[in-house]
């Protein structure tokens, strides 16, 4: 039987059968005031794993930013542009809800 890390989008997602993946189960990331605002620049473009890895020593967090963006991001990859302004979570703010 599969299960995932903490750090991943599927952490809550059930194993069915011990065959296939259940519904995901969105793990949202709270909005807060201590978030900082920033402008993607091209040294992370089309790059949130460079970005998760920079800021919280973990590539595996990039879907963090969708989770915490939906409606800058809405694929978490081709809309991680130069220029798209975007709320950065704290890592404790992932600690605390993610447990990582």
């Amino acid at each position: 039987m599969a299960s995932y890390a903490q750090s991943s989008p599927y952490y809550l997602a059930e194993i069915v059968n011990n065959e296939y993946l259940d519904i995901m189960i969105d793990r949202p990331i709270p909005k807060l005031a201590s978030d900082v605002y920033w402008k993607i620049t091209t040294a992370y473009e089309y790059r949130p794993d460079m970005l998760a890895f920079d800021l919280y020593a973990n590539p595996k967090l990039w879907w963090v930013f969708a989770q915490r963006n939906p409606n800058t991001l809405k694929d978490p990859y081709f809309d991680f542009v130069t220029g798209a302004g975007i709320y950065l979570p704290k890592l404790t703010t992932l600690q605390q809800v993610l447990g990582v």
